[in-house]
């Protein structure tokens, strides 16, 4: 069932701008074995799950920093060209979350302005969004590539400008840490989902409108409060 048309005038929010991985794809568990598979391929310490997974949506290099801090800096493009051997590898069996299409449909039925704010590379993004025929789904995307990456606000600030959408009228949802620090440092509001990469308590320390525990979930939250 389609969400219900709000009035323009009476719409709490003109856009919404989605974190990719974690929030619209399940890919969480393949790029945290990718990022461990790629440490042990250059023979530093394997990460821990809980700390592969905080580094989803950061740059990459901002990532690798993180889960290889010993790594000399000359020895970065190694293990960058590691893990996007593996990334790639399973990349083209990532899924969407279940119902995750029909919300996005449903969205831009409903007249709301759609963005993509994420810290894949616009190659990666791109490679992405044709693989789920969701090329034409968006108003604008922006990636870590073409600004400055997550935690950092650019990305959003840049999308709000793009769109002619002020602060107050954005939502931003993610499943880490780094998309709330986003909104937060743009001025936006922001919606957690919990099914990504951080935990539940993680995201509500930073006091998103909401945490939301499943694209289910998100769809009543959206449609009771959009």
């Amino acid at each position: 069932m389609a969400l219900p048309l709000p009035d323009r005038g009476a719409r709490r929010f003109a856009l919404i701008v989605f974190d990719w991985d974690g929030t619209l794809v399940d890919s969480t568990e393949v790029i945290a074995a990718c990022l461990q598979q790629a440490c042990r391929d250059v023979g530093e310490p394997v990460p821990d799950d809980t700390s592969a997974r905080y580094v989803i949506g950061l740059g990459l290099r901002d990532a690798l920093n993180h889960v290889a801090p010993n790594l000399a800096i000359e020895r970065y493009p190694e293990l960058s060209a590691r893990y996007r051997d593996h990334y790639l590898a399973r990349d083209p069996h990532i899924p969407l979350f279940g119902g995750a299409r029909e919300l996005l449909d449903d969205l831009a039925a409903a007249g709301f302005l759609l963005a993509v704010a994420t810290g894949k590379t616009r190659v990666g993004l791109d490679r992405a969004l044709a693989a789920h025929a969701l090329e034409g789904r968006f108003h604008a995307t922006r990636c870590a590539d073409e600004g400055r990456p997550k935690p950092h606000p650019d990305m959003l600030l840049h999308l709000m400008g793009r769109l002619g959408v002020e602060p107050l009228r954005t939502l931003m949802i993610g499943d880490t840490t780094h998309d709330l620090e986003v909104a937060r440092g743009a001025g936006a509001h922001a919606v957690a989902v919990a099914y990504g990469a951080h935990e539940p308590e993680g995201l509500a320390a930073l006091h998103p409108l909401a945490t939301v525990h499943s694209v289910a979930e998100l769809r009543a939250w959206l449609t009771a409060n959009g």
